[in-house]
Order: structure tokens, then C-alpha cells, then sequence
């Protein structure tokens, strides 16, 4: 029976971070959310995902959750690709309003990179990133979260283009989960409830 019970243990542990891990940035909140619709052709948005870029601008100027204010104070997105502007595009709007600049310095593969500097560089800050929806998972685990919880079956649907999951850290950069969350922005017709 104690082989039994030292095993699990030993194997909780393994799948849990210390007590003293930082999986993200400390007295932050991580929001993040996926590039506005595809245009039908090319590398940028459709009429209606640069509606949905130009919602963003006052939908992040008022932002809050619990009634808290979190408006951001930096503004990453996924690096330009031959196929894609599409991460960039959708934030530009609010970017401008705001007067932050777009940090684009990393790219889809480069999840724990951009994770590790804003680990190192963005204490206490309310951090937006834009991102392809296929790495978002990869994402979300550089940043200390689980996407199952997150998102369903860990995965963002291709034709969800209006959620946003918020990630929550204390002052030792550990993830927060009762203020962790997907939210959904109501921001255009149709989107989900």
C-alpha cells in the first residue's frame, strides 16, 4: 500500500510545477486572443474581421473583467508571414488608439521564446497578443496553462474568431486559476453567446 501511495505521489509531482515556478509573467494578466477572419485570398482580413480589428480598439480601450479595468499596456502579435498578416492587422486599430507599439519580433513555433520574455520583462503589466489560432495551445502551455481547460477538447475551433482566454499571475509569475479564463467578446453579429 505505501509503494503504491509513493508512486502516485512521485507521479503527481511530475506533472505539477514547484511551488516557487514562475510560468509567466509576474503581477500580470496574459490576454489572449486569435487573428481576425481570413480574407478570402491573400495574406490579410476580410470586411469583416477588419470590423472585428476595428471593434477591438474601444473593446480594449474599456476593457474589464469583474469590473477591474484591464486595459493593456503591450501589444504582441505573431510575426508576419508570407501567407499572414493576419495577427498584426487585427490589433493595429487598438495598438494606434492606445499609442503602443506592436512587438512582432516572434513568430507561430516560437511560443516559449516569446513566453520567456515576458516572463524577464513584463512585471505587472496587461499584456495583449494576437496569434494564429493553431498555435494558441502551444501558447497557452509556454505560459504555465492547460488549453483543455481552456479550450475544447485543447484545441481553438477554426471558426471561433471571438474569444478571449485571460491568464492571471501573482506576484511569483504562478498562474492565478480562479482568474484564469475564456471569455467571449460579443463584439460582432453572430458571435457566439
Amino acid at each position: 500500500m505505501y509503494r503504491c501511495l509513493f508512486i502516485a505521489v512521485f507521479f503527481a509531482s511530475t506533472l505539477t510545477l514547484p511551488a516557487d515556478s514562475q510560468s509567466g509573467p509576474k503581477d500580470a494578466v496574459v490576454l489572449i486572443i486569435r487573428h481576425a477572419e481570413d480574407a478570402d485570398s491573400g495574406d490579410g482580413i476580410s470586411p469583416l474581421g477588419e470590423r472585428r480589428a476595428e471593434a477591438y480598439k474601444n473593446y480594449f480601450l474599456n476593457f474589464a473583467v469583474d469590473s477591474k479595468r484591464l486595459e493593456p499596456d503591450v501589444v504582441l502579435a505573431a510575426k508576419d508571414s508570407k501567407k499572414s498578416h493576419r495577427p498584426r492587422l487585427t490589433v493595429e486599430p487598438f495598438a494606434k488608439a492606445a499609442k503602443l507599439k506592436i512587438d512582432t519580433r516572434f513568430g507561430n513555433y516560437q511560443s516559449d521564446e516569446l513566453a520567456a520574455d515576458l516572463r524577464a520583462n513584463q512585471r505587472g503589466k496587461v499584456i495583449l497578443i494576437s496569434w494564429r489560432h493553431g498555435n494558441i495551445p502551444a501558447l497557452l502551455r509556454a505560459l504555465g496553462a492547460n488549453p483543455a481547460s481552456l479550450l475544447p477538447r485543447g484545441k481553438w475551433p477554426d471558426p471561433v474568431f471571438d474569444w478571449v482566454i485571460m491568464l492571471s499571475y501573482d506576484q511569483h509569475g504562478r498562474l492565478i486559476p480562479a482568474s484564469t479564463r475564456r471569455i467571449n467578446e460579443h463584439l460582432m453579429p453572430g458571435d457566439s453567446q
